[in-house]
Order: structure tokens, then sequence, then C-alpha cells
């Protein structure tokens, strides 16, 4: 090791030692107040500023990155709110409907004014036809075969899908739809999926949160099996 090694490592050995004696003792400032005043440090645009100085500068900073998250906070708070509002709508307007075509109706009228939806599908299924679909058509067999797992892990699923499962849910239209949410939907009756796409490729994320799609799923699930059960 040579000199100027030794010297470096001793000064960083110092440099530990002072910050631990001022860390464990706060009050030193306090006992030798002007070293605050006659302590410089280097500014980041060039010469040097006083400790006070640089510690108003850091917590303004601070304070700048904490308003930041605030604002991010409220943020968030408002987009939930707005959900919850149209939720309710939507719970409201499906409330009043007597059968499925009813209840579709009001799904795709609310999903596309109040939730800006650019394209909404809906695949429902019995559970005999999802036990055995040989006697579907090509397509909702595919629909069964592909989203079996999604159906069993009964949780929404958000991102920007594959072309080939794009094709299978929303058919001519898959081409334009860029990023999709897809709510599986059960009750004892009727097993499906909605999906709902958009053209935009940001608008849904594989990490955004699924609270409030899994609410709109049991809810739509709930609604599909009132009006299915006889005399509903």
């Amino acid at each position: 090791m040579t000199l100027q090694t030794e010297r470096s490592v001793e000064a960083l050995d110092m440099e530990v030692e002072v910050a631990e004696y001022l860390a464990a003792n706060p009050e030193f400032f306090e006992r030798h107040e002007q070293l605050l005043l006659e302590l410089r440090l280097p500014h980041v645009n060039g010469g040097s500023v006083s400790l006070l100085e640089r510690q108003l500068a850091t917590l303004r900073k601070e304070c700048a990155r904490h308003q930041q998250r605030l604002d991010e906070l409220v943020e968030v708070g408002r987009k939930n709110d707005l959900l919850i509002d149209r939720l309710h709508q939507m719970t409201l307007s499906l409330i009043d409907t007597t059968d499925l075509d009813e209840v579709l109706d009001v799904l795709e009228d609310q999903l596309h004014a109040e939730f800006k939806a650019d394209y909404v599908e809906l695949w429902l299924f019995t559970p005999a036809e999802l036990e055995d679909p040989s006697a579907l058509d090509a397509s909702e067999q595919k629909v069964i075969t592909h989203f079996q797992t999604l159906s069993q892990q009964n949780r929404p699923l958000c991102g920007q899908l594959p072309q080939e499962q794009l094709d299978i849910l929303f058919g001519t239209e898959a081409g334009d739809v860029s990023s999709a949410v897809l709510i599986p939907l059960k009750n004892k009756s009727i097993a499906g999926i909605l999906a709902i796409g958009s053209s935009d490729d940001a608008r849904f994320q594989h990490d955004m949160g699924t609270d409030f799609l899994s609410r709109l799923g049991e809810l739509v699930s709930q609604r599909l099996e009132m009006v299915s059960e006889p005399g509903a």
C-alpha cells in the first residue's frame, strides 16, 4: 500500500468517525453555533454556501418532493371518486333491467358513455357449455379454450394482448384494439368474459389496479344471474 493510499484510508476512517460523532451528538452545533456560519459547502452552480443555506435548499427540495407526492395522491383520489360515482350510476341503471337484452344494452351504453370504452364485447356460456363446448360454433369454442385460465383465476386481466386473442374476442374490430381489459364473469347459471378494448395502447396497463374492475365483474355477474333466473 502506498503512502498516498494509506492517507486516503486514514482520511476516510476519520470522516466516518466525524459523521458518527455528529449523528450521536446532535447538540454539538448548539455548543458551537459560530461553526454554522463559518462552514462553507460547495454549491451546485459553483462557489460555496453556508451550512444553513445548504440545509434550507435541501429542505426545499424535500418539500417539493412531498408536494409532488401529495398532488399525485390527490389526483388518484379524484379519479377513484369518479370511478365510484360511475359504478354507482351503472348499478342504478342495471337495477332497472328486467332481462338479458336490457342488461347488455345498459352495459354497452354505460361503458361507452361513462367509461370511454372504444370497444365492448360480452361472451356468455352456461356451465354445461363450459363442460362440453362441442355444440358451440368455432369462435365460441376458441374463447373457452383460450380463456379457461382467466375464468379459473377469476381476476381481471389488463394490458396489450396477443393478436390471436384480440381476433377471437373482438373479431373484425381487433385490429383497432391496442390495449384491453378482460373481466371474468361467474355465477351459478352463467360464466363468461366482459372484454373492453381501447385504441390507446397506454389506456390499460398490465400493472394497473384491478379492484374496481373486480367490483364491476361482481356487479355484472350478479345482475346476469338475477335476470336469467325463472321469473326474474
